[in-house]
């Protein structure tokens, strides 16, 4: 907790330095002409490692007030967001694992698959991806060697090159959430022409192909798996997002690169130790004591807004379910799962065990209906409590903010990244792919009682083992896209489509749209297909 601490005071330090993306030329502009000047934040190494900290605080952070103040980006207002909240709505709500009870304009299209180019969630999360593309080329535009000379700075060299590789992270980190969700985007790097030119729209496979080169390249420069600072990223970091992209190869690029997963997953697997106890306890306040591999901080006291896991506990609480149980003194009646994710946890299964208002036990909740006929209505439906502020070492941990950290990359992914790799064909070894799923059951039931042979690993089951492990972390859509069960009739759940008990889309949803905004500010965009 002390490490993290030390970091949250540096981004708290930082928060006068704030910035925001341009509709037209996606550049970094202050919010007021009597901020720091750039000769006033880079005058030591201690200015430039704070606006890296900018950077990290995108992650978390949506304004200059915390909640309810002004917001940083465009498209929703502040307390919607926050970068968590608005990737985990659109990974998580069109799909089976959430449906959210709000009435908010945008929500339903989200719920049921029918999202437009004026859907201001999908908007919000466009320009927060953008906002951080600006934010780090701004940083890169003022690091370099020829800057740091005009400065006198060139002895900082050295520790300057590991702050501009963690940025150009940050930045592929953005551009492979555009890759993932928009397809064809705009695209600007720290030394084009910004604010006179208007950006060009780059095709999803060139993109793909310009982070592959990207992270080869700062691979090299990144510290060492598992030896940067609490909440930063460093080589480990690099190889998840490599092996995120080869698994999704082929939907990118029509390609597939099952080998080249086994290769950047056997890296991981080698560097990270995986943590055994209790699941449950990698998603409670005290979680910053794991080994994560990428790690979004938060904090009760210095990090307040509505996004991130305040977002997910609190949204998620609701009906007769006790908030004191989740650690929060109060719920917003949101977000539940739908039946047909919830069945997908097997009996003894700690990661979806299900109690009720008198024994709220395990991660869902009871409330008494698990089918949804009105969506509007919290109670239909079970409740989640995967995430929890709770820590027990801190029993008075403050309720109404919380302090739960949000895994954005851990250990379980690149498990399951190697073991579907080499089911679909990857040179790895079956050995190594059923004991590496075994691990995860054996955590997740508590003893051998969950293990599988070989027989069983299948494409299906992985993409059900995927669902139960990374549950709300961010990637069923993506999951569902690549396994041909987004949109098709192949597999239907409640409220796919609109309809109660689902139907199939329109193959246009396998993207989100351009917004409207952005292709009216820039005629080089084009919309994607069907809007």
């Amino acid at each position: 907790m002390k490490i993290k601490m030390k970091y949250i005071i540096t981004l708290a330090i930082i928060a006068m330095f704030g910035v925001t993306s341009c509709v037209n030329d996606l550049d970094v502009t202050p919010l007021d002409d009597n901020l720091l000047t750039p000769e006033a934040v880079y005058k030591d190494y201690e200015g430039y490692e704070s606006v890296v900290a900018k950077l990290y605080a995108g992650f978390a952070l949506t304004g200059q007030q915390g909640p309810a103040g002004n917001g940083d980006v465009g498209g929703v207002d502040e307390g919607f967001s926050g970068y968590v909240r608005m990737l985990w709505n659109l990974q998580e709500l069109p799909t089976d694992e959430a449906i959210c009870a709000w009435g908010d304009f945008g929500i339903t299209p989200l719920n049921t698959m029918t999202y437009s180019a004026q859907n201001p969630f999908v908007e919000g999360l466009y320009y927060r991806l953008y906002s951080q593309i600006a934010m780090s080329n701004e940083f890169l535009r003022q690091s370099t060697d020829d800057k740091l000379a005009e400065r006198g700075q060139s002895d900082l060299k050295d520790k300057i090159a590991i702050l501009r590789a963690e940025a150009r992270f940050i930045r592929a980190f953005s551009y492979a959430h555009a890759l993932d969700l928009f397809g064809n985007v705009p695209f600007v790097l720290e030394g084009d022409d910004v604010g006179k030119e208007l950006p060009q729209q780059i095709k999803r496979a060139d993109l793909f192909a310009w982070l592959e080169t990207e992270l080869k390249e700062i691979e090299p420069q990144m510290l060492d798996a598992g030896t940067s600072g609490y909440g930063r990223v460093d080589r480990g970091a690099v190889w998840m997002l490599l092996a995120r992209l080869y698994l999704n190869a082929e939907v990118y690029t029509g390609t597939a690169r099952w080998n080249d997963v086994i290769t950047y997953t056997e890296k991981i697997n080698n560097a990270y130790t995986f943590y055994a106890g209790p699941f449950e306890n990698m998603f409670l306040a005290n979680n910053d004591q794991m080994n994560f591999i990428f790690t979004v901080p938060y904090d009760g006291t210095y990090m307040q807004n509505w996004g991130g896991t305040q977002f997910l506990i609190h949204s998620a609480t609701g009906g007769d379910m006790n908030p004191a149980l989740l650690g929060i003194n109060g719920g917003w009646g949101g977000n539940r799962v739908i039946r047909e994710a919830y069945s997908q946890f097997g009996l003894g299964d700690q990661r979806g065990l299900t109690g009720d208002k008198n024994n709220q036990v395990g991660m869902f909740f009871n409330s008494g209906t698990l089918d949804i006929s009105d969506p509007s209505q919290f109670v239909e439906g079970y409740g989640v409590m995967k995430f929890k502020n709770i820590d027990p070492d801190n029993p008075d941990l403050r309720k109404d903010f919380v302090s739960t950290d949000y895994p954005m990359m851990r250990l379980a992914e690149s498990y399951l990244m190697y073991a579907e790799a080499y089911v679909r064909g990857g040179v790895g070894d079956q050995t190594t792919a059923v004991e590496l799923i075994n691990r995860l059951r054996t955590r997740a039931y508590g003893d051998n009682s969950g293990n599988i042979g070989a027989g069983a690993l299948t494409e299906d089951f992985i993409l059900a083992e995927r669902g139960r492990e990374l549950f709300w972390e961010c990637q069923r859509r993506t999951d569902l896209i690549r396994f041909n069960k987004y949109v098709s009739s192949d597999y239907l759940w409640q409220w796919k489509g609109g309809v109660e008990n689902g139907s199939p889309v329109n193959a246009k949803y396998r993207l989100y749209p351009i917004p409207a905004k952005d292709l009216g500010a820039n005629p080089n965009l084009e919309q994607n297909p069907g809007y």
